[in-house]
């Protein structure tokens, strides 16, 4: 036992080494060249030690770079720049300013809690990544700068869903999982600053080997790298180290350093197992000077070396995640049942830009976009009317308004099959599993509503309310008996659901039916007719695009349930002889899941 413990000590002192090796030189590399190189993804918690990296890379810059952070929700106009507002009202003309992005030229950019960026500022930073020019045509301002700068991404997120987008990372040459305590135990040693000026100096000096190349590329096809940037980097990366070491030209244990580095974060599977060598004819083994043969010692391919080199570096537990941005993806599909939709508002939520419209009541003016309009135009509109008193001329056309996104309260409603074909199978578990739905309703902070639907009609049981105990009440006094109007039921169902649409709320369907429609709209009887109608009304969910799940109660899955979920637009989910828990349980997993056909 104390062999294992040992053992499992040496690893982990072993794994902490290769860790605090890695941020030393992922520092030191970067201070050499920051933009060849682009950045970093720092992924773990704010901590101070991770400060001190930070601050032991800003010191191996050269004195006096750019050093910015972007806030999260930073503006077009700060982070692209744009019109100095307060400078062209004063002067009567467009007076441009710079933005953060062409502030930093030459230095580095900080992205805290990079894994919540808005998408739109780490698609203009991309851009700007990409083609090392910034452009700007917007409020009267046109210009081109050339800017080229490195990104440290701080990646916070909590769990494998919340990481930094790919469109960001792929773009930054290193990744690095920073464990605090790792770095407590054994502190980054870094090079000083004169050897980092002295290797700056001699970068581009550093020659690459013709067949390192192919040797990087072929690496990241073996590891199912789909990124071309992966082997550019890789080539930088291992310039760079290069003239760290006080070399002209890459050698093998550079590359061995940019395979580590680079390419094995970025590994997708492993490499396959090499085929062996056969056996060589004596004929081609080598005769040494007293007649006795031998095997000649091969050196192995560069190509072979830097395949190595990055499979030794894969981490514990790496590739064992590789299906998680799929996972988020679906997750993120799913999230109009959980959490709400995005939705976007005039009144309260996240700003998110605003938009030339008219004013009226309720909407919210954006006073500083509107004066951006105007100021360029101030010149002009004082010459046209002399007379007039106003220090600032504002339009119509002139007027923006505020625009917000916020996440909409979710109205889950429960269609309830109450008929008397319903109570005899299932009524009583049906009743059940949507207790404890509603349970799990209320943690989430939805509204839930009930409508039953039994005899010649509908009837709306609960309202939309955020109270678990009179939806628990309704339900008590659900008697079951009498046909089955699911026409009816299904209209009541969309009717308040649009209701909960327009109110800004995303409603959610959870229809309980055993799909025996056997009573019309209008109260009278026929199978036919009604299974008819049933399938006309819950055609309205499909057009108007009202996520729903139908469960099919019956002992058997009925074909007309399938039919009429595809006719929904719903998820169906049949389950014969099931208790409520189990109920519940397959509805919790159906809800998380995008809607669709069967």
């Amino acid at each position: 036992m104390s062999r294992l413990a040992s053992s499992s000590a040496d690893a982990k002192r072993s794994e902490d080494a290769r860790m605090e090796s890695a941020a030393s030189q992922v520092a030191a590399l970067l201070a050499i060249d920051p933009a060849g190189l682009a950045g970093a993804v720092l992924r773990g918690p704010a901590d101070p030690k991770r400060d001190e990296w930070l601050e032991a890379l800003r010191k191996l810059l050269p004195a006096g770079v750019p050093w910015r952070r972007v806030p999260l929700g930073i503006a077009d106009g700060r982070l692209l720049g744009g019109l100095d507002l307060a400078a062209s009202l004063s002067a009567g003309r467009p007076i441009a300013q710079a933005g953060l992005l062409a502030e930093a030229d030459g230095g580095m950019i900080i992205l805290p809690m990079a894994e919540r960026v808005e998408s739109q500022v780490i698609a203009r930073i991309a851009a700007v990544l990409d083609s090392g020019v910034l452009r700007i045509a917007r409020e009267g301002i046109s210009m081109v700068r050339t800017t080229r700068f490195g990104v440290i991404a701080l990646d916070e997120g909590v769990g494998d869903d919340e990481q930094v987008t790919e469109a960001l990372s792929d773009r930054l040459a290193f990744r690095i999982e920073f464990d605090p305590t790792a770095l407590q135990r054994a502190a980054p040693v870094m090079p000083t600053c004169v050897e980092i000026e002295a290797a700056r100096r001699r970068l581009m000096q550093v020659k690459i080997p013709s067949d390192l190349p192919k040797a990087f590329c072929a690496a990241a096809l073996a590891l199912g790298i789909p990124s071309l940037r992966a082997p550019v980097f890789a080539l930088r990366c291992a310039r760079a180290a290069a003239a760290l070491a006080g070399r002209i030209e890459v050698t093998r244990e550079d590359a061995a350093v940019a395979a580590q580095l680079i390419l094995a974060p970025r590994a997708r599977q492993m490499p396959e197992a090499p085929a062996e060598e056969p056996e060589q004819p004596p004929e081609q083994q080598q005769e040494s000077s007293n007649g006795e043969t031998q095997r000649p010692e091969e050196q192995p391919s560069l190509e072979d070396l830097v395949l190595a080199a990055a499979q030794a570096s894969l981490p514990a537990g790496l590739l064992a995640g590789l299906g998680v941005a799929a996972r988020h993806m679906a997750r993120q599909a799913a999230a109009s049942g959980r959490s709400g939709m995005m939705r976007r508002s005039a009144q309260r939520g996240r700003p998110i830009g605003a938009r030339p419209a008219a004013w009226r009541a309720g909407l919210r003016l954006a006073l500083v976009e509107t004066l951006r309009v105007a100021a360029p135009w101030q010149e002009y509109r004082r010459r046209e009317k002399p007379h007039h008193a106003a220090l600032v001329h504002i339009r119509r056309e002139d007027v923006r308004i505020r625009r917000y996104k916020q996440n909409s309260e979710t109205t889950t409603i429960f269609l309830v099959d109450a008929s008397g074909s319903a109570a005899l199978h299932r009524l009583a578990e049906a009743k059940g599993a949507v207790e404890l739905l509603l349970a799990d309703c209320y943690v989430r902070r939805d509204r839930v509503a009930v409508i039953a639907f039994r005899g010649r009609g509908a009837e709306v049981l609960l309202e939309p309310t955020h109270s678990l105990v009179r939806a628990k009440r309704s339900l008590a006094a659900l008697p079951g008996g009498g046909g089955t109007p699911l026409a009816a039921g299904i209209v009541a169902g969309y009717a308040m659901a649009e209701a909960s649409r327009k109110r800004g709320q995303t409603p959610v369907i959870v229809a309980l039916t055993d799909g025996r429609a056997n009573v019309t709209r209008d109260g009278l009887g026929g199978r036919a007719v009604a299974e008819s109608e049933a399938l006309e009304s819950a055609r309205l969910f499909r057009a108007s695009g009202i996520a729903a799940l139908l469960i099919d109660t019956a002992p058997r899955p009925q074909p007309f349930s399938r039919d009429l979920a595809s006719a929904m637009g719903a998820r169906y989910v049949p389950l014969p002889f099931a208790d409520a828990a189990r109920m519940s349980a397959t509805v919790r997993q159906a809800a998380r899941a995008p809607a669709s056909g069967p």
